[in-house]
């Protein structure tokens, strides 16, 4: 099958392009490089350099490539950008993920997958957050990713092509940045790496689900194979301490400090993990990481582990 990955040269993207592809499947990248990195680019892979809103650009590599399946990972990740600049936020998040379903529409894609976000739920009315969940994202960044979900739908049910809609919870692993939603976990490692002081918001005993991101990888790929439409959580169903996971990653990274707290941000949720329960009866999907296997395999991925 020839698959168009949008953002394929970002932190997830980049991971699930080589999962595509060691699953022998004709792999095709399109990307801005706004967060990707052409580092990240598998050499089995093809890929073309643009923007999602570019039309002109998006038809030519459409037109050229004509993909079976497009997974859909191009998107303004940040939230705390998404509060500052909101119309950029929701250009790229929503009007972006438009362009992309008007491509699929016009050259005859028979499926698209895509990263939506535990952000859509906001503070949870109970635990663990399952597809039933009200849907009250307390920042621009969850209300974009919200949107396209109904979007997405739409073009499905009146052009005649399935959708798998994934909601992640908090990814972690190789090739992400010290910043955007998710990156507790690469802002330890780099400060742990560089011996310099972690700072803990609040009393660190918020929870949250961490997933390891070759699972969202291995997702993506059941996701993309089933001809069925869903929306489902892609998750460990497990929740985390900020303090279980500062201790699992201090141990990892032989770092010698002690976390430094500060006072709780406003708007942060208290506690949040998924149910996975849907993504296993649709797809087959279970986590095949735990948190430390997954933070061990990062480190050492990363050069970065010490003891």
């Amino acid at each position: 099958m020839k698959v168009a990955v949008i953002g394929g040269l970002g932190f997830i993207g980049s991971h699930i392009v080589d999962s595509l592809i060691s699953d022998n499947h004709e792999v095709y990248i399109y990307d801005n490089l706004s967060n990707g990195n052409i580092d990240n680019k598998n050499e089995k892979a093809t890929v073309f350099i643009g923007d999602i809103l570019e039309i002109s650009d998006l038809n030519t590599f459409f037109e050229r490539v004509k993909p079976d399946l497009v997974c859909h990972h191009a998107a303004q990740i940040d939230v705390q950008t998404s509060m500052k600049h909101p119309k950029m936020d929701a250009s790229i998040n929503v009007m972006g993920t438009i362009n992309v379903l008007d491509m699929c529409v016009r050259h005859h894609v028979k499926r698209i997958v895509y990263a939506s976000s535990a952000a859509i739920y906001g503070n949870p009315h109970y635990l663990p957050v399952d597809e039933k969940h009200p849907l009250n994202p307390e920042s621009f960044y969850g209300l974009s990713k919200a949107i396209p979900e109904s979007y997405i739908r739409l073009y499905a049910r009146n052009n005649h092509f399935s959708y798998g809609i994934l909601r992640y919870a908090n990814v972690f692993g190789p090739r992400q940045k010290a910043e955007g939603e998710g990156g507790v976990v690469a802002i330890f490692s780099s400060l742990m790496t560089e011996g310099k002081d972690c700072f803990i918001y609040g009393d660190g005993n918020q929870t949250r689900d961490f997933i390891y991101v070759k699972d969202i990888a291995k997702a993506n790929v059941l996701a993309l194979q089933s001809d069925k439409s869903f929306t489902v959580n892609i998750s460990t169903n497990k929740e985390i301490t900020v303090n279980e996971l500062f201790q699992i990653m201090k141990q990892t990274y032989d770092y010698q400090k002690q976390a430094n707290y500060r006072e709780a941000r406003t708007g942060d949720i208290v506690n949040s993990y998924l149910s996975n329960k849907e993504a296993f009866d649709i797809i087959g999907f279970e986590p095949a990481y735990s948190v430390v296997e997954g933070i061990k395999e990062m480190a050492d991925a990363d050069g970065q582990k010490i003891s």
